[in-house]
């Protein structure tokens, strides 16, 4: 009997002890949902401590590193947009009515033989009306050798009428090239009404067979060929320069750059 009772009441203690066990349990549950309860409660809270702060500025965004890659791909599309938009850029400069700078036609006009650095064509001009009903048309115009020359951008901009009858007069830095010159022995046989002298301060590379026929071609076509001697040049600086009160006095060796020119330019003719 003892045993049974020693036995029974081990059963009862353990019974307590598992009955403690559960409602330690259930307790600690209990404060555990408190817990998960209540948290939510602190979330909640913070922001309403956390003061409004204003919106940033895009100084202090560049400075946090913030919205670069925005700025950078609005910089990109500005520059695909920009980069790539072509640019008109006038292959060369008519200017009517108005006159060069000194500078320019001391050097351009210079009749040396070999002519470096001067990789533009200068091309005074003067047209004439049959009687002399209108004032003459003066004025002058540059090319820098890019898409038209000056000789070519003369009929297209300055007398596109083709059917106008007038005589023109041109003081050009150099004889025209092979296309010009072919351009232009074309127009005159177009144009019946029309007359063209050429005065040029130096020869474009009168040695290269090509310049030859080309200019051949050109004087067959009706265009009269000179070079400018020093009484021409002293006439171009007198009415297409802007010299104000400087005086021009021609070159020491410009009659003699002339007698050069004229021989080879007779020698191309004959």
């Amino acid at each position: 009997m003892a045993d049974r009772n020693s036995r029974f009441s081990v059963k009862k203690k353990e019974k307590k002890v598992e009955n403690k066990t559960n409602d330690e349990k259930d307790k600690e549950k209990e404060k555990g949902k408190e817990k998960i309860v209540k948290k939510p409660d602190k979330v909640v809270k913070k922001p309403e401590k956390t003061p409004e702060q204003p919106p940033k500025t895009d100084e202090e965004k560049k400075e946090n590193g913030e919205s670069e890659g925005a700025t950078g791909a609005e910089a990109n599309n500005i520059e695909e947009n920009s980069e790539f938009q072509p640019i008109e850029l006038p292959p060369f400069e008519i200017v009517t009515g108005e006159q060069m700078s000194p500078f320019y036609f001391k050097f351009q006009f210079r009749n040396v033989e070999y002519s470096s650095g001067r990789n533009k064509t200068l091309l005074c001009f003067r047209v004439d009306t049959p009687g002399g009903s209108t004032e003459p048309l003066k004025g002058y115009m540059e090319d820098e050798h890019a898409t038209a020359h000056a000789e070519e951008a003369f009929f297209q901009q300055v007398l596109p009428n083709a059917s106008q009858e007038c005589e023109v007069t041109w003081y050009v830095s150099s004889s025209p090239c092979v296309a010009c010159a072919a351009k232009l022995a074309s127009i005159l046989q177009q144009r019946k009404k029309l007359r063209l002298c050429i005065f040029c301060s130096r020869l474009f590379e009168w040695e290269q067979p090509e310049i030859v026929e080309g200019l051949r071609a050109l004087v067959k076509a009706g265009c009269k060929l000179r070079m400018m001697k020093p009484v021409d040049f002293l006439h171009v600086w007198e009415t297409y320069v802007e010299k104000e009160e400087e005086s021009f006095t021609p070159w020491e060796d410009c009659q003699e750059n002339y007698d050069y020119y004229m021989e080879k330019l007779a020698d191309i003719l004959k």
